[in-house]
């Protein structure tokens, strides 16, 4: 009988993961909640951030603003923090209203989990005034993490 354990190729449970930033420091829970799991899960993690302003939603890809160039930025800073800590990272600017482009981009490209940081409006908030997190929730067919900021 063999008492040696053979090494099985790591195989992750999340291999392509979507994190959907908002610009703004309450990102940050979802930001470190996220890096640990990918390391373990040897992920390859996509930051995704709408710019949902005048300028990006009748423009599009071809606006120009002082915000689009902050929201590049800000891609890029995130990235450079998941890059140090050695997981495979990319980073997409999409344009327009946040939940149907969330709900896009999962639908045709690979995704195993969507992770979001969410405002904590009550229920009947949510209801009312509409929540990107319900919306993606309620659309894709990958889990959705969703941590409280």
């Amino acid at each position: 009988m063999n008492t040696t354990l053979e090494k099985s190729p790591h195989i992750s449970l999340y291999p392509n993961i979507l994190v959907t930033l908002d610009g703004n420091p309450s990102d940050r829970a979802i930001i470190d909640h996220i890096k640990p799991l990918a390391s373990a899960s040897q992920s390859h993690v996509t930051l995704f951030h709408v710019a949902d302003g005048w300028a990006a939603r009748t423009y599009g890809k071809l606006a120009i603003s002082s915000e689009i160039s902050s929201d590049e930025k800000y891609l890029e800073t995130i990235k450079a923090e998941f890059l140090k800590s050695n997981i495979l990272t990319d980073s997409v600017l999409a344009f327009g209203e946040p939940a149907k482009e969330i709900i896009r981009w999962a639908e045709s490209n690979p995704c195993n989990l969507i992770a979001m940081s969410t405002h904590g409006h009550a229920f009947f908030g949510d209801f009312f005034l509409g929540s990107t997190s319900r919306e993606v929730r309620h659309a894709v067919k990958v889990p959705v993490l969703l941590l409280k900021a």
